[in-house]
């Protein structure tokens, strides 16, 4: 898969993005989730601020093929809710629960995006932010910029950008991950209380790969502006699946699974973090990179990832249909759990407590041991170390 990845014009690694930012300043805290700032807003030395800007990445192109397809303009929303979440539960992942501003960016290509699925975009964009707030996050839209830039963009690309100003003492820094700790794992998948349909757990990483990797050839010919063409033709959509077709016992038919909206944890860490936050020694979001994300956060240790999630039937989908090996799924892909807290065995159970009461699986997914160096083993459908 990491060779058809490259070939596609993709990096999992983002190898090109750490050479461009290594010489970068860190932040307050380097070895927090994201980037933790001066309170430049406010001139408190007490608090910092954060801002954060990601999106849905090609997932818009799967989108745009299922609406065509179909004519299901949901699908939209749900592109809208990627592009705040990648940005939220990265910000979730450095303490942060309140108090949010966020802006997007929509590039569209006019000729293939109308005016109604702008509006779906930012509907759906409301409609989140309005389900936050009624778990207690105070939040609100500032606006953004939607640009009509056929030159560059094939079809639509929707990003984010989202803004927090907190006490410094609230920041979870990662610092304290340490031997002894356990690993609590945060299902990706199944229906959350505040979700309203069944949720693949897909997230919003890999998803060149499994677009091309699962649909069937016959969307190259149909929608040849859903994809680039530098990208060999025996890699455009090689796959067997049509977007309606079903899957095994799945729930969603192809197109769903793989469009399922990227679920965040904030709703569950609002009331995790106030009263766990001293207990709680780091926070990881498994996107680019997949399970292997955490190795850039540890220091010293030996992460053991033993009692792993049973991988969820979207994840199956793509390794059988792309052949990859289980140690480059792990690398790509959250395979069932996309948040982990680093904390003690007893705060471990009462975190996997208030995960339940969400209706969100939680489950104590490893440990860590010291270690010479840095070193992950995943035990799952086989073991496999990085």
């Amino acid at each position: 898969m990491s060779d058809s990845y490259s070939q596609r014009g993709v990096s999992a690694g983002k190898e090109d993005v750490h050479f461009a930012i290594k010489n970068l300043d860190p932040g307050l805290y380097p070895t927090a989730f994201c980037k933790v700032l001066p309170d430049y807003t406010g001139g408190d030395e007490d608090y910092c601020t954060l801002m954060h800007a990601d999106g849905a990445g090609t997932k818009s192109s799967l989108a745009y093929l299922y609406w065509k397809e179909t004519g299901d303009l949901s699908v939209w929303a749900g592109i809208a809710q990627d592009g705040i979440v990648m940005n939220i539960d990265d910000m979730v992942c450095a303490g942060a629960i309140d108090h949010f501003l966020f802006s997007n960016t929509i590039g569209r290509n006019a000729f293939h995006i109308p005016r109604e699925v702008l509006a779906a975009l930012l509907n759906g964009m409301e409609d989140f932010l309005e389900m936050l707030r009624e778990y207690m996050v105070t939040t609100a839209s500032t606006g953004g910029e939607t640009a009509d830039v056929g030159d560059l963009v094939r079809t639509l690309i929707f990003d984010a950008t989202a803004f927090c100003r907190m006490p410094r003492r609230q920041v979870v820094t990662n610092a304290g991950i340490a031997a002894g700790d356990v690993i609590v794992g945060l299902a990706s998948y199944g229906q959350a209380v505040y979700e309203k349909a069944y949720n693949s757990g897909i997230g919003s990483n890999g998803l060149t790969n499994a677009r091309h990797d699962v649909l069937h050839h016959d969307y190259a010919a149909a929608y040849p502006e859903s994809y680039s063409p530098q990208v060999p033709k025996e890699l455009v959509y090689r796959g067997q699946y049509k977007l309606t077709d079903t899957f095994e016992d799945a729930p969603l038919n192809v197109g769903q699974m793989l469009l399922s909206p990227t679920r965040t944890y904030l709703p569950v860490m609002r009331q995790v973090l106030p009263v766990h936050r001293e207990r709680i020694h780091g926070m990881v979001h498994c996107t680019g990179g997949g399970q292997t994300k955490c190795l850039k956060f540890v220091q010293g240790l030996h992460v053991i990832k033993d009692n792993m999630f049973p991988v969820p039937p979207v994840f199956r989908m793509i390794q059988q249909a792309s052949g990859a090996s289980w140690q480059e799924m792990y690398k790509v892909f959250n395979m069932g759990h996309r948040l982990e807290i680093y904390t003690d065995p007893d705060t471990a159970q009462e975190i996997i407590d208030m995960a339940g009461r969400f209706q969100i699986d939680a489950q104590i997914i490893g440990r860590c041991e010291a270690s010479p160096d840095n070193r992950l083993t995943v035990e799952g459908v086989e073991t496999v170390t990085y």
